[in-house]
């Protein structure tokens, strides 16, 4: 099985766009692509699973140990005929001096091939040394093409070509001209409603066409397939898939949407049947065990998220009734007091007695480190570690608060509700600002399961007496 990671110089240089593209194309060839992203983001997998009709899986060195990292890579491209990795950010960034934690350390733990994409708007000359740069910063690391993006024309490109042939040794594989049609806005993305899975499909036929012109495949499948075999072994075998016996609700729909698809796939596993729950457009929740509302973009559908007064009656009532609930951001903002954004404000579930402020910047960006206060609801487990990893990503705060709020986390790094706290607690509804990962440090979707099924047998012993 063929691979590469797809990098960059520095962010926002296109990579998104033309991964996209490839897989497009390699899909409508006939080949099973599997797509993965380095980091944390929901976005990105979001478009890559539609480009090639497969889940995009993280690979994320804050919430996974390498061995996790490898398991899930090897396991998730078995069946296919290669794999893709779109990087985050430049080839060699990270948070860490030594790199360790940067698309290079994983090219190196994956024995990845690189294709580079730069931006070379403006560049003539200059390119060769940046290619030569990246090339001898890390002897390790092989640079198996470039991709040269957003270029001015016909003449330009051939500038950067005669240049890149002459100083360097490394191919070029593509040349993508500047393009309107290439801009993605990312924000419209649900893939839920009919009218965005359209407006989805066209954008990615669109930028498959412009691709297809201007990249040699055959080149890209040169490098992927000279990539070495994999070999990794795995302590722990798939679990095999218990039967359904819980029945856990999703809020899934143009608002919501934001999920990593193996914590999906661990829940079912466990025994969960997945319920999925559109909180714009239905009226009653359906007979649910727990619920889990992820984050998204409710700020963009606030009117209607208000006015389907009954659905958030539904949400509320439940909760005060007792049902299991998780909510991470946007889930969060649905289930407080009001949403305000600029001079717009509704009220939402009002089961939070606080209310969220849209702002113009992130209030909370990045990695987050937190430990479990004695208010987190959820079973412990022995083997957990301390310090929990997860990450956060939000434009908004939320205010008026009452002093005995009480919260299950407590922010060692990042921000959560206030920069030293996150997980707002009530009865037994967990809602927080981070993003959590279900790995073997922070087994969270065990634990929520765990605790659904506790509350649902005690119901079951309450009713037989």
């Amino acid at each position: 099985m063929g691979h590469c990671l797809i990098s960059a110089a520095h962010k926002s240089s296109g990579k998104t766009t033309v991964t996209m593209g490839i897989c497009a194309l390699l899909r409508q060839q006939g080949k099973r692509v599997q797509p993965f992203k380095k980091g944390p983001d929901y976005i990105d997998p979001m478009w890559l699973s539609a480009s090639s009709g497969q889940a995009c899986y993280n690979l994320d060195f804050n919430t996974m140990d390498l061995e996790e990292i490898e398991t899930l890579f090897s396991q998730r491209s078995m069946n296919s005929d290669l794999a893709i990795i779109e990087g985050n950010k430049g080839l060699y960034d990270g948070l860490n001096l030594d790199g360790s934690n940067s698309n290079a350390a994983l090219a190196k733990l994956l024995k990845t091939p690189v294709i580079l994409v730069i931006d070379a708007r403006g560049m003539t000359r200059g390119i060769a040394p940046i290619i030569l740069g990246f090339q001898n910063f890390d002897t390790d690391i092989k640079i198996a093409g470039v991709i040269l993006n957003q270029l001015g024309g016909s003449r330009h490109e051939s500038k950067l070509r005669a240049v890149i042939e002459h100083y360097t040794d490394v191919p070029v594989i593509g040349a993508v001209h500047f393009s309107e049609k290439l801009r993605i806005v990312e924000r419209h993305l649900g893939l839920i409603p009919s009218n965005e899975i359209q407006r989805a499909a066209q954008t990615i036929q669109q930028i498959s066409t412009l691709i297809e012109a201007q990249i040699d495949l055959e080149k890209f499948l040169a490098i992927v397939s000279q990539a070495p075999n994999l070999s990794f072994k795995s302590k722990e075998m798939p679990s095999q898939k218990l039967p359904a016996t819980l029945r856990i609700g999703v809020a899934r729909d143009s608002a919501f949407g934001f999920y990593y698809p193996d914590d999906l796939e661990q829940m079912s596993a466990l025994g969960v049947e997945l319920v999925f729950v559109d909180l714009l457009h239905q009226k009653q929740l359906p007979l649910l065990d727990g619920l889990f509302i992820g984050g998204g973009f409710p700020e963009t559908h606030m009117e209607q998220l208000a006015a389907n007064e009954t659905m958030k009656n539904e949400v509320k009532n439940a909760i005060e009734s007792g049902l299991p609930v998780y909510a991470e951001c946007g889930g969060l903002m649905y289930l407080s007091r009001s949403l305000q954004w600029g001079e717009r404000k509704v009220a939402m579930a009002g089961v939070i007695a606080g209310d969220i402020v849209m702002e113009s910047k992130p209030q909370g960006r990045g990695y987050v480190r937190f430990e479990e206060t004695e208010y987190c609801p959820w079973p412990k487990y022995s083997d957990m570690t301390q310090s929990l990893a997860a990450h956060e990503f939000h434009y908004s705060k939320i205010v008026n608060l009452p002093v005995d709020t009480r919260f299950a986390y407590k922010v060692l790094r990042g921000y959560g509700i206030n920069g030293e706290m996150d997980g707002i607690v009530y009865k037994n509804m967990l809602a927080c600002y981070s993003h959590a990962r279900h790995t073997r440090n922070n087994p969270w979707v065990s634990r929520f399961v765990d605790f659904v099924k506790q509350h649902r047998e005690q119901l079951l012993k309450c009713i037989t007496k």
